[in-house]
C-alpha cells in the first residue's frame, strides 16, 4: 500500500504546463470530512489561479482554501458496496453535473484520492484536453492488483487493442463526450436500480472510436473490497467484463492492431511474497472436485495442461502464459454460450485464477520480473485472439 504521508506531498510541485484549463469540474464520492478536506488542498496546489468546480455530496461543513473552488453539492443515490470501484451513478452524476455546469472537461476520482500527488491530479486533467479518456496508471507492489493482471489487462488489450495498464481505474479524466457515452452506459443499469454496476471506460472509448492515453501518477492507496471473499469479489468483476465483451462483438471481433512490447521493467524492490502452498491446495482440491465442470468449459488440450499442473511439485509449478490465456478466452465462450450456470462457471474459475497466482509469485521469487510477466501473459492473450474470434462465430468447430 501506498504512504500517504508520501503521496500526498506538494511542495516540490511545480505545474508541468502553464495555462488554465476551461471549464475542469471534478467529481467525487463521498470523502470522510478530513479526506476531501486534503483534496481540496490538493486541487488548489495543482490548478493554482483557476475556477474549478467540485461535484461532492459531502460538501457541509468545509473549509474551502481558495476563492477559485466551487463546490456543487449533490445527493448520491444509496451507499453502494462497491465504493472501492467507479460505478454506474458515479458516470452518471459526472456527466449530468458537467451538463448542467457547462463544463468541458471532467476529472472522476475514485475513493482515497486524497492519496494522489497534486502533479498527478493536474496530468489527468490536462490529457483530457487532448484526448476523450486519460487513465491512471498506478505504481503498485508486485503482489497487488493481481485480478487485473491475469485477467482485466490482458483482456482489455488483446479484444480493444487499448494498452493501459488498469482497465478499471480508479481516476480518469474525460472529455465531455466521453462522460456522456459513459453516462448512456451507466444508464440502462441506474434505470433499473443498479447503481453500483460497473462501467469499462476503455471498451467504451474503443467501441467509440475515442482517444484513449495512459498518465503514471505514481503511488496511490488502493481502496479494498468491503467484501474479502475471492469468490464473490472474482465473479462480479469478471461477470462484468465478460457481459461487456459479449455486448459489444460485433466491434472487437474486426481487426484490431498488436501493441508493441515493453522491453524494459522496473527492478523489483519488494521482494516479500505469500505462501503459494494454500493457492496450490485449492487447485488440486478442485482439479479432483471441478474436473467434471471444467470439461464442460475447457477442450481436451486444456484440460490435458491442467492435469500436468496438478502434478508438479511446488517448486516448479508454472502456469504456461498460452494454457491461461486459453483458458480465459474458453470461459468467456462458455458465459456466451450460457454452457453451465453463471454463477457456477464463475465460481469454477477461482481456483484456476488461483493457479495463476500462484505460478506469478514463484515466477518472481525465481527472480523474473512480475511486470515481464505480465507482459508476456498480455502477448499470449493477443496471440491467441483468433481462437476466440472463431470460437465465437462458430462455437463447435473446435470441439471434441
Amino acid at each position: 500500500m501506498a504512504n500517504l504521508e508520501t503521496t500526498t506531498a506538494t511542495a516540490a510541485y511545480t505545474p508541468a504546463e502553464p495555462g488554465k484549463i476551461p471549464g475542469l469540474l471534478v467529481s467525487l464520492g463521498s470523502f470522510p470530512h478530513d479526506s476531501l478536506q486534503m483534496i481540496l488542498a490538493n486541487l488548489t496546489t495543482a490548478f493554482p489561479g483557476q475556477d474549478v468546480l467540485v461535484a461532492s455530496p459531502d460538501a457541509t461543513e468545509i473549509t474551502i482554501p481558495s476563492e477559485a473552488i466551487q463546490l456543487v453539492p449533490y445527493t448520491p443515490p444509496a451507499p453502494s458496496p462497491n465504493c472501492w470501484v467507479l460505478s454506474a451513478a458515479d458516470y452518471l452524476n459526472t456527466y449530468r453535473i458537467a451538463k448542467e455546469h457547462q463544463a468541458a472537461t471532467c476529472l472522476v476520482l475514485g475513493a482515497d484520492a486524497q492519496s494522489l500527488h497534486p502533479g498527478a491530479l493536474r496530468e489527468l486533467a490536462l490529457a483530457a484536453t487532448r484526448v476523450d479518456l486519460a487513465v491512471a496508471c498506478y505504481d503498485v507492489g508486485p503482489r497487488d492488483g493481481l485480478v487485473n493482471s491475469a485477467i482485466l489487462y490482458p483482456v482489455s488489450r488483446a479484444i480493444y487493442g487499448a494498452a493501459p495498464r488498469y482497465p478499471l481505474a480508479l481516476d480518469l479524466g474525460l472529455s465531455i463526450r466521453m462522460a456522456e457515452r459513459l453516462a448512456t452506459a451507466a444508464q440502462k443499469f441506474t434505470a433499473v436500480n443498479q447503481n453500483d454496476a460497473l462501467i469499462w471506460p476503455i471498451a467504451e472509448a474503443a467501441s467509440a472510436n475515442f482517444s484513449i492515453t495512459e498518465i503514471e501518477v505514481g503511488t496511490r492507496i488502493i481502496p479494498q473490497p468491503n467484501s474479502p471473499d475471492l469468490n464473490s469479489l472474482l465473479a462480479q468483476i469478471t461477470g462484468s467484463l465478460f457481459s461487456d465483451v459479449e455486448l459489444k462483438a460485433s466491434y472487437w471481433q474486426r481487426a484490431r492492431g498488436i501493441q508493441p512490447p515493453t522491453t524494459s521493467f522496473p527492478p523489483v524492490t519488494d521482494t516479500s511474497m505469500p505462501d503459494v502452498q494454500p493457492m496450490l491446495d485449492s487447485f488440486r482440491i478442485a482439479y479432483t472436485n471441478l474436473h467434471e465442470i471444467w470439461s464442460l468449459v475447457l477442450p481436451p488440450n486444456s484440460l490435458l495442461g491442467l492435469k500436468r499442473l496438478s502434478q508438479m511439485p511446488p517448486a516448479s509449478f508454472r502456469m504456461p502464459d498460452a494454457l491461461w490465456a486459453r483458458i480465459v478466452y474458453d470461459f468467456i465462450l462458455a458465459w456466451r454460450l450460457r454452457t453451465i450456470n453463471r454463477g457456477h462457471l464463475l465460481g469454477a474459475l477461482t481456483p484456476l485464477y488461483l493457479a495463476w497466482v500462484a505460478s506469478h509469485i514463484l515466477l518472481a521469487n525465481s527472480g523474473t520480473s512480475p511486470e515481464a510477466h505480465i507482459e508476456a501473459q498480455a502477448a499470449a492473450f493477443e496471440a491467441d485472439k483468433p481462437y476466440l474470434v472463431s470460437r465465437w462465430r462458430w462455437p463447435d468447430r473446435f470441439n471434441p
